[in-house]
């Protein structure tokens, strides 16, 4: 029996992503680009680019309290596909903190710690 988890997502990730579509989240996404509506890393650059994406800086990879309650920054969107293609293809964030470590536990710095 196919279902709507079955297009490439485990069922897992098909609970999590719909979280997406609730009101919640919609309001906790506004509330994110309202409140910082530039995209950082472009402005950084010299460029004004308005985010279009609610980011999660630690991935929650399903995790309800990280998706909730977890740091968010402002994105545009390809910025945002782009981050995502390599936390897929490496399995890990290589964004580094402001603390100068790297914010994703999974990443290799971490093994042995």
């Amino acid at each position: 029996m196919a279902g709507s988890w079955s297009k490439g997502r485990s069922r897992e990730a098909s609970d999590y992503r719909r979280r997406y579509k609730t009101a919640r989240w919609h309001k906790r996404r506004a509330d994110q680009l309202a409140k910082h509506p530039v995209f950082a890393s472009c402005e950084r650059k010299g460029k004004t680019t308005l985010a279009t994406v609610a980011d999660h800086v630690i991935p929650h990879r399903g995790d309800q309290y990280l998706f909730w309650y977890g740091v968010l920054q402002s994105l545009c969107a390809p910025c945002h596909d782009h981050k995502t293609s390599v936390i897929e293809a490496r399995g890990h964030n290589n964004e580094i903190g402001p603390d100068g470590y790297p914010v994703d536990k999974a990443h290799p710095w971490y093994a042995g710690t």
